[in-house]
């Protein structure tokens, strides 16, 4: 029975591609920033052979990786969550998602307006935390929906619980979703409810993203097509609109989803299960936080000798990410513009370096090529590499 465990440790990157500076990225290196940290230590991964891939300065390097690495260049124009986890999975992306750093315009405001029978506050870039304390007051005494976005492409709406129920939230999410279409197609649209009084708002765990369909097959699509399972943790289910899903759970951190993970590693099943660990891009990245994310990272190696230990003979783990997010990057809050990390590890497959890839779908062609399954999309499958 075989099946992969593929985590996306969200923002991992470990240094800029050529063209970042035309994303607005200079010198930006993710895994360097976070090394410099008296809390980094990784010395599972540095036995995998994180330190060994190609292009990577920080860490001591390892005399004998134990698992095969890669150095993950995206193909896709973009930087953020979306483009990158569908490059995973085998769609290329030729235009970045569109941004609002300016707020939205009144073509996409007036209809929302229309079609919600509510005002909209706010309307521009914002701290998620911040955006309910300045605008929360209003919005309660109105009923008018805090809208705002961020340097991603998403457009949030929060809303107190209490004044807009969460299930009126997610039906304001969802025609917010069907206006988003075409040139103003963002990736996600975001409910982002909270609770609370005046000076002490705090956003509640009933968050939920509404993406865009993926607009092609992607190897999700072909492994449940084949009649494995997909098992997405976290929030794959949401970035994927629920595609080529067949079971999924949503976790309430990186500490959630490393447990749901060990809960699969116990469990029968054929195929995949995908894991997202978000707290690196969410909790530490976008908060320019150095030490946040160098402990969120330790954390995880500790726990890495479970995972590995609950590995079956024919299982492998895949470790990789989705972009950078330096957090000692103060130019900008936003993602950068990085490589990012492949380390495949399974008792019955060779270490062994395979420089820098040409695209993250390489990733997803792996994936099907270990069940014998042919990709839909261009990628190429690095198992033939390592035999």
């Amino acid at each position: 029975m075989k099946r992969i465990f593929l985590i996306v440790l969200d923002s991992f990157g470990i240094g800029g591609m050529e063209d970042a500076a035309s994303y607005g990225d200079v010198n930006v290196n993710t895994l360097r920033s976070v090394s410099s940290s008296p809390f980094f230590s990784l010395p599972n991964l540095r036995r995998l052979g994180l330190f060994n891939i190609e292009g990577v300065n920080a860490g001591e390097k390892c005399a004998s990786p134990e698992a095969v690495t890669a150095r993950m260049r995206e193909a896709s124009k973009g930087k953020d969550t979306t483009v990158g986890h569908w490059e995973i999975a085998g769609i290329y992306s030729p235009r970045p998602l569109p941004t609002y750093p300016q707020g939205f315009p009144e073509e996409v405001l007036a209809p929302f307006r229309e079609q919600t029978g509510r005002g909209v506050l706010c309307n521009m870039p914002y701290s998620g935390t911040q955006v309910i304390q300045d605008y929360g007051d209003e919005h309660v005494r109105t009923g008018d929906l805090i809208v705002y976005t961020s340097a991603d492409s998403v457009f949030q709406i929060a809303a107190h619980e209490e004044k807009v129920p969460v299930e009126t939230l997610y039906e304001y999410c969802r025609i917010a979703r069907r206006i988003l279409t075409g040139e103003h197609g963002v990736g996600r649209v975001i409910a982002r409810p909270f609770l609370g009084e005046k000076g002490n708002y705090t956003r509640t765990s009933r968050r939920h993203d509404f993406s865009l369909q993926p607009p092609s097959v992607t190897m999700l699509d072909q492994l449940k097509d084949s009649g494995r399972e997909v098992i997405a943790v976290g929030k794959i289910k949401d970035i994927f609109a629920g595609q080529g899903i067949t079971e999924s759970v949503y976790t309430g951190g990186n500490e959630d989803g490393i447990a749901r993970t060990l809960e699969y590693l116990d469990r029968d099943f054929e195929g995949l299960c995908f894991i997202n660990l978000v707290d690196y891009d969410m909790l530490y990245g976008h908060r320019r936080d150095v030490d946040g994310y160098a402990r969120a990272l330790t954390y995880f190696d500790g726990r890495l000798p479970e995972i590995l230990g609950r590995l079956r003979e024919d299982d492998v783990l895949m470790l990789t990410a989705d972009h950078g997010c330096d957090p000692a990057y103060t130019a900008t809050t936003d993602h950068t513009r990085e490589y990012t990390p492949f380390l495949m590890y399974g008792k019955k497959i060779a270490p062994r370096d395979l420089g820098t890839r040409k695209t993250f779908a390489d990733i997803g062609a792996t994936v099907l090529q270990y069940f014998g399954i042919t990709p839909a999309f261009s990628g190429e499958g690095m198992l033939e590499d390592i035999k």
